[in-house]
């Protein structure tokens, strides 16, 4: 929704840092306090704004204040001016062209234990000035704080993400059935049908996770269901569980490199009558809202994922499809 027709003042920055603040935390008592204002002296900033606008923002109730459509049109272009702003006072203040900034990105529990470690790694070594922001949680909640402004950078598996946000592939993750080392559940194989995983006990992500999905759309491809005994979100709980021969999994590899690394061992079995795969896309800002920390993470980003993919230690990271071995080359020098 346009904003036709607001002129900037200079004492709107701290308007809209406010404004931000209360919608983000749904009551101007809790803003207040959080901003270290008086709450009179905050409503009158919010209603300076309004009439700036020329428009009410904020709807009031006793459960506190919630932005009307006027009011979440503004908080997402103020949520990006207050972006821009701060990334020029950090180029301002910087006297020896180093980058330095924060920058956020949202990756999904089986990426972190993939890529989450080189990453951090690879950014504090070439870039001291750069914090960087890791948030682990499932891929609907990225979903939603990438849509919010309130990511730089996000992993998703899905490309309907909205049109002003930029999406390039990072990566293709096969699918494996994960089992104990010492599982007696097909003892010495290492394939097997999608018939045979409809008998082995799983441990699944809950039905709204994408993953889910996935992996129960495959299944009724071939009038074929699941057998569940217990359904968790949190990785670590799952791999547990599994390691406790509670049941096996369906993951990526990523699920058990942090586990193989604690000295716990698996045996991975690969589908051999479908195609089970998952694809990797790189979220962000906009250009002319991300920042040059942000750049710089999707960079390193990109080159811990091509690292990944070339060493082969790992099985079933595959190259992006769009991605030629001349580029795959040039990101490795």
């Amino acid at each position: 929704m346009p904003l036709a027709g607001v002129n900037l003042l200079p004492m709107d920055i701290r308007q809209l840092r406010y404004f931000v603040r209360i919608v983000e935390l749904g009551s101007l008592s809790k803003a207040s306090r959080s901003l270290h204002i008086a709450q009179p002296a905050l409503s009158q900033q919010v209603a300076k704004l309004e009439d700036e606008v020329g428009k009410p923002l904020l709807v009031r109730s006793s459960k506190g204040v919630t932005a009307n459509e006027t009011g979440q049109a503004l908080y997402h272009h103020a949520r990006l001016i207050l972006r821009q702003f701060e990334q020029a006072m950090t180029i301002a203040r910087s006297d020896n062209g180093e980058i330095t900034g924060v920058a956020s990105i949202g990756l999904p529990a089986t990426t972190v234990a993939a890529v989450g470690l080189p990453l951090v790694k690879r950014v504090r070594a070439k870039y001291p000035g750069i914090s960087i922001n890791v948030v682990e949680a499932m891929s609907g909640h990225i979903d939603h704080l990438i849509r919010q402004n309130r990511l730089d950078l996000a992993v998703l598996f899905t490309r309907d993400l909205p049109a002003d946000l930029s999406v390039e592939a990072l990566m293709v993750e096969e699918l494996f059935l994960i089992l104990p080392a010492d599982s007696a559940i097909l003892p010495g194989r290492t394939e097997l049908t999608m018939a045979e995983m409809s008998g082995v006990p799983l441990i699944l992500p809950t039905s709204d996770h994408g993953l889910r999905k996935r992996i129960e759309a495959e299944f009724e491809s071939r009038a074929l269901s699941p057998h569940v005994v217990a359904e968790i979100d949190s990785l670590s709980l799952l791999m547990n569980c599994v390691h406790d021969h509670i049941g096996a999994t369906i993951k990526p590899m990523g699920a058990i490199i942090q586990e193989c690394q604690r000295g716990r061992q698996y045996r991975c079995l690969r589908v051999s009558d479908a195609q089970l795969r998952r694809s990797n896309y790189l979220y962000s800002l906009p250009p002319e809202a991300l920042s040059f920390a942000a750049t710089a993470v999707a960079h390193e980003l990109r080159i811990v994922v091509d690292d990944l993919v070339a060493s082969n230690t790992w099985e079933g990271f595959l190259p992006r499809p769009e991605q030629t071995q001349r580029e795959r080359s040039d990101a490795l020098v």
